[in-house]
């Protein structure tokens, strides 16, 4: 199988060029390919796949092989495949996921996408503004917002101290979300900045995650905490996030990066 190896703000996938080629088992290749001792290392797998709706089909798998709705920094480096290998020739185009139809605005230097701006829609509240919660017999409280996939914010006061291997579970798992969530934990810098670290479902402890920073955002908006313009700070670097209270949209702006491209033999019964 050829794949290509990129990353949006340390958030790293196999990619898969699906214009060119099959995956026969995407669940299983993602499992796969994600190990990082036995196979290519990634937070999961992207194919990027033909679509009758927008110029390319983003199909995203987590580290377990469960399929996500949207994944915003994967959805920059998809921009960034389609346009540096030729599937597009435009820096505005359209993506098909999970979450519907997203569109890109992307920069290039020397001919090469080094940015993208998403447009990530509407955030959807899912909870009570805040909304109480016990977690590993802990009482806290969290905003729930769905930005296509779920997220659950907590406002703590240190952020790096946080021991997510060991509590990441009991977020991921808790009975308030039956499908799961995504769980980030954010410390409020000042009006136009803010530290997260974040939890997958799926994943466990990722670099970076851009639905997750945008949801962590918006929330942070909506209570007033900050501008509508913030700075979001990752473990793998830091996306802007926007919100139009007008159009009640949300735009992300972050990096994407190519690291290389090889090939992989699959185990019997996945090529």
């Amino acid at each position: 199988m050829r794949f290509t190896k990129m990353h949006g703000a340390g958030n790293d996938y196999v990619y898969v060029d699906c214009f060119r080629q099959h995956v026969k088992d995407p669940a299983a290749v993602a499992r796969f390919v994600s190990d990082r001792h036995f196979g290519i290392g990634s937070d999961g797998l992207i194919l990027i796949c033909p679509s009758e709706k927008a110029d390319c089909r983003m199909r995203m798998y987590n580290e377990d092989g469960s399929e996500g709705r949207m994944c915003g920094n994967g959805i920059r480096c998809v921009g960034k495949y389609a346009y540096d290998h030729g599937i597009v020739d435009r820096l505005q185009i359209t993506v098909e996921t999970g979450d519907g139809i997203k569109s890109l605005d992307m920069t290039a230097e020397d001919d090469r996408v080094v940015s993208a701006t998403v447009d990530m829609g509407v955030p959807q509240l899912t909870s009570e503004l805040p909304e109480p919660i016990t977690v590993a017999g802990k009482q806290l409280e969290f905003i729930g917002i769905s930005t296509g996939n779920p997220h659950a914010v907590y406002y703590v006061d240190d952020v790096d101290a946080l021991e997510l291997w060991k509590l990441g579970p009991a977020f991921e798992n808790h009975e308030r979300f039956p499908d799961r969530v995504n769980s980030e934990f954010v410390r409020i810098i000042d009006r136009g900045h803010v530290q997260m670290r974040v939890w997958e479902r799926g994943s466990g402890e990722t670099l970076a995650c851009g639905t997750g920073a945008t949801a962590c955002a918006v929330a942070g908006m909506m209570r007033g905490l900050t501008d509508d313009t913030v700075e979001v700070r990752l473990r793998g670097g830091s996306l802007t996030i926007r919100w139009d209270r007008e159009s009640g949209h949300a735009f992300m702006t972050g990096p994407a990066t190519e690291v290389f491209s090889g090939e992989i033999r699959l185990p019997d019964g996945l090529e």
